[in-house]
This record gives C-alpha cells, sequence and structure tokens, in this order.
C-alpha cells in the first residue's frame, strides 16, 4: 500500500503541538527525530527528553489531496507551518525490509547471535537465536555486545547467575548456553520477562533453567556472578542490592554507561570489588570486578 509523508522541521518547544495537529489531520503515524545530531544517550529520572531541533513525520493515507492537508494541520497547529516538504512513500515489503537490517553478530570466539530467520554462519558455535522484539537486548547496541563479549571468556561452568535488568534474555541465554546452571532474571518490566521466557523457549533451553522475577519478588541468595546491563544511574543506587547478590569471589559484570560516568560506578562498588580494566565500545564501557568481601 503507498503512502504519503509530510516532514517538517521544528524546535523542541513546538514539537508536540505539532504532533498532535498532525494526528488531529489524520496522520496515521508521527516520528519524531533528531535533527541536528544531538545524541540524549540517558535521561534523568522522570524525564522525557527531546532534542533541540526536531523532524517530525507525519504518515498519511495517498489518496489525500496534500494541499488540503496542509492547510488543515496548519489550522490544528494554530499558525503557518514550519518549513516542510510532502514525499511519496515508496511501496516495499516492510517485513523484508525490516529484517534486511539483522545479521549474525559474532560476540567472541565462541558466542554469536542470530536472527531465526538466518542460517547461523558457524553451526559449530554457540548461537543464540534472537529476534528484535518488545525488550532491549539483540547485540547490536554496544553494551550488550561488551557483555556478551565478557561472558564468552569466562568459565561458566555449573556457576549460578543474576541478569538483572534481563531486558530479552540475551545475557542470561548465553550464560546457560556456556555451561551455567542456573540463571536468575530480574527486570521492571513485565514484558520483559515474558520476552526472555519466551527468547529461552526458542533457544531450546530447559524451562526452570532461567525463572524471571520482578524485584520485589526476586530471590536474594547470593550467586557466583551478577550481570547488570541497565544505566549508570541505577546501577549507583543498586550498589548495595548487586553487592550483596555476588558471593565472596563471585564475579560482577555492569555496562550500559557510558564513558565520562565509569568512575562514578566504580566508586559505588568500590569498597567490596577490585576492578578489571575497563574495557570500551564507542562511548560506552563496561566494568567487571571480583567480590573482596
Amino acid at each position: 500500500m503507498p503512502w504519503l509523508q509530510i516532514k517538517l522541521n521544528t524546535v523542541r518547544d513546538h514539537a508536540a503541538k505539532l504532533e498532535d495537529a498532525l494526528l488531529d489531520a489524520g496522520a496515521v503515524s508521527v516520528t519524531l527525530q533528531d535533527n541536528a545530531d544531538q545524541p540524549i544517550l540517558e535521561p534523568g529520572l522522570g524525564e522525557t527528553p527531546l532534542w533541540d531541533q526536531v523532524c517530525i513525520t507525519g504518515l498519511f493515507d495517498a489518496d489525500i489531496n496534500t494541499g488540503a492537508s496542509s492547510d488543515l494541520i496548519a489550522a490544528r497547529y494554530g499558525q503557518e507551518l514550519p518549513e516542510h516538504q510532502w514525499e511519496q512513500l515508496e511501496d516495499k515489503d516492510w517485513e523484508r525490509e525490516w529484517m534486511s537490517n539483522y545479521h549474525p553478530i559474532c560476540c567472541g570466539e565462541r558466542l554469536w547471535i542470530c536472527p531465526s530467520w538466518i542460517e547461523p554462519p558457524a553451526p559449530d558455535k554457540i548461537n543464540i537465536l534472537l529476534d528484535p522484539g518488545l525488550a532491549f537486548g539483540t547485540g547490536t547496541h554496544p553494551t550488550t555486545f561488551l557483555c556478551m563479549q565478557w561472558l564468552d571468556g569466562q568459565v561458566l561452568d555449573d556457576l549460578t547467575l543474576v541478569d538483572y535488568g534481563c531486558g530479552s534474555g540475551i545475557l542470561g541465554i548465553a550464560a546457560l548456553k556456556l555451561g551455567a546452571r542456573k540463571v536468575i532474571g530480574v527486570d521492571i518490566d513485565p514484558q520483559a520477562l515474558l520476552a526472555t521466557c519466551d527468547n529461552a523457549q526458542r533457544n531450546q533451553l530447559a524451562a526452570d533453567a532461567m525463572p524471571v522475577f520482578l524485584p520485589p519478588k526476586a530471590p536474594s541468595e547470593s550467586v557466583d556472578i551478577v550481570l547488570a546491563n541497565i544505566l549508570a544511574g541505577p546501577l549507583a543506587e543498586l550498589a548495595p542490592q548487586l553487592s550483596a547478590l555476588t558471593r565472596r569471589g563471585g564475579k560482577i559484570c555492569l555496562s550500559g554507561i557510558l564513558a565520562t560516568q565509569a568512575d562514578a560506578v566504580m566508586a559505588a562498588y568500590s569498597d567490596d570489588f577490585t576492578f578489571d580494566p575497563v574495557a570500551q565500545k564507542d562511548e560506552w564501557v563496561r566494568i567487571t570486578g571480583t567480590k573482596i568481601r
């Protein structure tokens, strides 16, 4: 089905009003994008941040009159429209287009992440079948890759782990496939817990190998390794809890941290852990260490 889209360049303070105007004028979807290469990497608690310069795209049925629609959007907006243009959107098989953006990822000597629709390129390695879905963690983001790379280098035979902020379950699934005995998945998002269970089943893991919990109901027993790929602020706040979950002599792997935030996160754990050299990919880092007390 063909579509028409209108692209408007605006600023942050006008974005919400323009978005409402597009929807009121019949847009079937509205997309907001950064218009000046201004990344927002970690919003504050409770914040819904937006870029200073915003490109807003409204998607419309192809049979509309663009002139009349422009007038209607302007009327709903209450003033003249900013710089904008109408475009015909090429009719594509969008499912195949989406799938073409995902490829197998090698995460070390043993681990590969493979979309389910692609034959694993290294069938003799440990292949994790994982499709993009509702929860974070497909291996494409540097933080997930750094954690997977670290797991690939560990001896996990018969160990127990906690994957705190399990998302898609990718880290816990990798640990189980590398020989871990049990992984406890914890996340504040019920959708993430569903995604973890679905992905564990897709990877033919035993139903009881990776039980999942919301934080208030998660077990408190200490384990051999704690994984937490979330954000720097929550990692610092959770330091007492994650430290307590790690047995003495056990290991911790933290990511979701910008390089500029590494010292602050390490300071929160420094009383209980000795640290390995920090690993970095792009602007993101991974912090690992061993529990000393």
